[in-house]
């Protein structure tokens, strides 16, 4: 047991910071790593809800990613079962309180779904690479990747 004694500075302090915690029946599941960079107190203050929505769902879908094998890429269906699902292609948001998906229906269709950060409900998903690609497209490395230059 921690009987590390706070002082109030330090409990402020604590609170602003990124955490995030996950529990799973698999003691090996790799729970979502939140990088220093992004969890830092200057780093929180400094953001949206619509950018901290988006660099969440950045590290959720790279590490759902990771769980994937070469015949499987990430989509999302949505909370409420409305626009379906989504094979995502692209991911983006706009301050202070919106995000939006690229992507392409199950028929192939281009899709865009545009979010307001209070309504997001997202479940990640796998589906089957389309049979023309070789490898599967892994967008949560494009997207782990442009938060590391852009932060």
């Amino acid at each position: 047991m921690d009987d590390k004694i706070e002082t109030t500075a330090e409990h402020v302090e604590q609170a602003v910071f990124a955490r995030c915690h996950e529990v799973h029946a698999d003691p090996d599941t790799r729970c979502t790593e939140v990088p220093e960079k992004l969890a830092t107190k200057q780093a929180v203050a400094k953001k949206s809800a619509a950018q901290w929505a988006y660099e969440r769902l950045i590290l959720y879908i790279q590490n759902f990613e990771k769980t994937l094998d070469n015949e499987h890429e990430v989509a999302m269906g949505f909370a409420g079962g409305g626009p379906g699902t989504l094979r995502i292609e692209g991911m983006g948001y706009f301050d202070p309180d919106i995000v939006t998906f690229y992507g392409s229906d199950p028929s192939g269709a281009k899709t865009q779904l545009i979010q307001h950060v209070s309504q997001l409900g997202v479940m990640l998903r796998a589906l089957p690479k389309p049979p023309e690609t070789s490898e599967p497209v892994r967008i949560g490395f494009r997207l782990a990747q442009d938060l590391e230059t852009s932060a």
